[in-house]
């Protein structure tokens, strides 16, 4: 009897997905037919400069949701929470705010409790760069980049399988 070659173990990096937005509207949409898709705890890390629709994500994706109130910028309260019709939270946070310096801000991160919201609901964060040390490893990261006047390329990567 012999012994056949055990198959090698590979590392697949999760394969991202781009979406090209050519309106406020058309991201939105994007965002809320992801979110229609997904089911919590699960923590989303949106990356991109000032204007690139990080905001404009997260209205979408609580519409997709069933969210019906207002969703503006936590930019100055750091965490927004908005319930959901079926039960549970979406959090909405800014990390544009804390320090610049990486171990500083995620102290600051963990001092509010945001870690702490991670296995509760849906958690957005907005410049999560921020506190990439905090950040759980199964998670998606969406970056958004302009492209063009108007225009924005969204790039997804699901982390939730490496």
């Amino acid at each position: 009897m012999g012994f056949g070659l055990l198959p090698s173990v590979r590392y697949n990096p999760p394969m991202p997905v781009t979406f090209l937005s050519d309106s406020p509207e058309a991201t939105q949409a994007w965002a809320a037919q992801l979110a229609a898709g997904l089911s919590p705890p699960l923590v989303i890390a949106l990356y991109g400069d000032l204007g690139a629709g990080k905001t404009v994500l997260v209205k979408g994706f609580a519409a997709g949701l069933g969210v019906t109130v207002p969703v503006t910028s936590p930019t100055f309260t750091l965490i927004n929470e908005y319930a959901l019709p079926l039960g549970g939270t979406l959090y909405h946070a800014d990390c544009y705010r804390l320090s610049e310096r990486l171990d500083q801000a995620v102290s600051e991160a963990r001092t509010v409790g945001l870690e702490e919201l991670f296995d509760e609901g849906f958690v957005l964060i907005e410049w999560a760069e921020r506190i990439q040390p905090l950040l759980p490893k199964a998670r998606l990261d969406i970056e958004l980049t302009g492209v063009a006047p108007g225009q924005r390329r969204i790039v997804l990567t699901d982390h939730r399988s490496s």
